[in-house]
């Protein structure tokens, strides 16, 4: 565990509220008071404007920052390839894409000294980075702090941390995140991942199109679901670093490295609202029936990242938290199902209810669209027999990563001697009990 990490986590202070206008300063007087890019901007620092989104899009997809910095980010040398190790980016080509259900275990361990970029694997994905549309689905299993800045011009990345805690440096301030938590970084931005134990796994979703926003509320009302002061933003922070620093750029489906006389992670003041954020799962407020029947999963959904379609997602995140299950005459765990979404579930803490075995913390499973799936034998036994009282379900936190379109593989995913061969028996042995009245 890095002890002086772990205490600097522990003391980070935030700013609430998603998607908000933020502003900042880790210094007195560094954030200018009327204008964005002044004459001459306050104690010599440089004025620059980050764009999540295009100019002209509507104010409320509009996402921008301004950064007030020791040195613009202009201030840099050429890039040069690097190793993409076993990360990968869409468009994924290298296997057909797969209509079975399939299941992993989690990750092996990495090598020794294996930080958070070396650490990350691509299962799959879907879209076209270039074209800024889809997603890819992450995992990642690190033993070192990284010594590097890394920023992904592709998407931005939601981490969900299934084992130890993060302390995420990134151009806007500090962020802690633990197991439990999901730190968003958005498009370009800048950061460092610092461990605050021996060795780190999780998830990520690399979204490459529109950025996650929360959903419309539509008939539930004004309340419920992730309330928006519930993410907390990064103060500000900076370091003021002068000597090398490598920086990695992943562009285009590629890593691209540069070498830096300074820290990039050099940002005094800002304001807006392409920010980072962290959010504490276990806030989210659930909902469901009072009555009868199972709702559909998308009365989980935490974040979306809306498509030209309404109602149909580039991407979901959804997670199934701690709840009460009061329905009469119903069917608890998930029901039976095929559905035009693509779904990746990973599970963060203790078991899921749909499933009796084989789903474990760091492991995960995919069902692409329109692929059969649901409870398990023993889980449907269970489930049918069961008196229905009062519930309360709090033994696991699970997590879904849902798109509408399917999810292709990597080879790497596909041949991973960690893929669970067997998963379709887990629907062995659900029987006939059909009798026709007499």
């Amino acid at each position: 565990m890095n002890g002086d990490a772990r205490k600097t986590a522990e003391a980070l202070t935030y700013l609430s509220g998603f998607g908000n206008e933020h502003s900042s300063e880790a210094v007195p007087g560094a954030l200018p008071i009327g204008r964005n890019s002044p004459q001459r901007a306050p104690l010599g620092l440089y004025a620059e404007q980050l764009s999540g989104s295009a100019f002209t899009e509507p104010r409320a997809q509009n996402r921008r920052s301004w950064l007030y910095r020791i040195r613009p980010s202009a201030a840099h040398p050429a890039f040069a390839r690097t190793d993409n190790g076993t990360l990968r980016t869409a468009p994924f080509t290298e296997t057909a894409p797969d209509p079975n259900r399939l299941r992993w275990n989690p990750l092996p361990e990495p090598e020794p000294g294996t930080d958070f970029v070396r650490g990350l694997w691509t299962l799959g994905g879907n879209g076209d980075a270039t074209q800024r549309t889809g997603m890819a689905v992450h995992l990642y299993h690190a033993n070192s702090s990284m010594e590097r800045v890394f920023s992904d011009a592709d998407g931005e990345l939601l981490i969900v941390p299934e084992h130890g805690g993060l302390l995420l440096r990134t151009e806007f301030g500090l962020l802690h995140a633990e197991p439990g938590h999901v730190a968003l970084i958005p498009r370009g931005v800048r950061f460092r991942v610092e461990l605050l134990d021996d060795a780190v796994r999780g998830y990520v979703c690399e979204n490459y199109g529109a950025p996650f926003q929360l959903p419309e509320l539509g008939p539930i009302g004004a309340n419920g679901l992730a309330a928006a002061r519930d993410f907390q933003a990064p103060v500000a922070a900076y370091e003021d670093v002068e000597g090398p620093v490598e920086v990695v750029n992943k562009f285009c489906g590629n890593l691209w490295t540069a070498t830096y006389d300074h820290s990039p992670l050099d940002v005094v003041a800002w304001h807006g609202s392409h920010v980072p954020y962290v959010y504490d799962l276990r806030r989210f407020n659930v909902l469901g029936t009072i009555s009868y029947d199972h709702p559909d999963p998308s009365i989980f959904t935490v974040l979306t990242s809306p498509t030209d379609t309404p109602g149909l997602a580039g991407v979901d995140f959804v997670v199934f938290a701690p709840r009460w299950l009061v329905g009469e005459d119903t069917f608890r765990p998930p029901y039976f199902h095929r559905n035009v979404m693509s779904e990746y579930m990973g599970l963060i803490e203790g078991a899921y209810d749909a499933k009796a075995e084989g789903f474990v913390p760091g492991g995960g499973s995919l069902h692409n669209m329109m692929s059969a799936h649901g409870p398990d034998r023993e889980t449907f036994d269970r489930a049918s027999a069961a008196e229905l009282r009062p519930q309360k379900v709090d033994d696991g936190l699970a997590f879904m990563f849902e798109t509408r379109w399917p999810v292709t593989l990597t080879a790497q995913a596909a041949r991973a001697e960690h893929l669970q061969r067997a998963y379709d028996d887990v629907w062995r042995g659900l029987e006939r009990h059909f009798g026709p009245l007499h």
